[in-house]
């Protein structure tokens, strides 16, 4: 029995209605800003519909429908990137990436009482595109290596590599934040001791 037009759309609401939310937190933090996560979810959601004649059913509808969304965000990136000449991933200084974050101590313990959840959510959108995609559909999202290598057309190593990376960036931004909010509250601390001793 062939399906009608309004079986499909039936079908296709009910595989994509459990993947809004994610879609949208993913749009939010890949593009940083609530209208653009809005148009990104809207044409990500035309383009899947588009498109769900060719989706195999009983396959994993929230790894394709996510590979159609990372899709958009990075062809509209690098076409948004040439516009205005924002530094590609090669351009990137590397070693800019490996400095130590502190000695004899490890990130987590430095700042386990110092970030809040929405630090660690802006240090996120706040990674070069390449490595929050990954980060984002890795670590927030919950895909395995070989979805988010699937979903980003990429192979499973560059996956890891850019994860590895992005951690490393993640953790020397959640470093300097939490010394400059460490700092701040000392030198707060300080002015209040020296207010009551005059």
């Amino acid at each position: 029995m062939v399906s009608t037009k309004e079986e499909e759309k039936k079908y296709f609401q009910e595989l994509l209605n459990p993947e809004l939310g994610a879609l949208f937190r993913t749009a939010l933090r890949m593009t940083r800003n609530r209208e653009d996560a809005e148009d990104l979810v809207q044409e990500t959601v035309t383009k899947a519909f588009a498109a769900f004649d060719r989706f195999e059913k009983g396959t994993n509808f929230r790894a394709w429908i996510f590979r159609i969304l990372t899709n958009t965000f990075i062809n509209n990136y690098y076409r948004v990137r040439d516009r205005q000449k924002l530094p590609s991933l090669d351009e990137m200084e590397e070693e800019s990436f490996f400095q130590p974050i502190a000695e004899g101590i490890t990130p987590e313990e430095a700042l386990l009482n110092t970030l809040t959840k929405e630090d660690i959510l802006k240090a996120i959108e706040d990674l070069p595109v390449e490595f929050r995609a990954v980060v984002v559909l890795v670590l927030v999202e919950g895909f395995s290596y070989k979805e988010a290598a699937e979903i980003l057309d990429i192979p499973i190593g560059t996956v890891m590599s850019r994860l590895w990376r992005g951690r490393r960036l993640l953790q020397k931004s959640l470093w300097e934040y939490s010394s400059t909010r460490r700092n701040d509250s000392e030198r707060k601390n300080q002015e209040g001791w020296t207010a009551k001793k005059s």
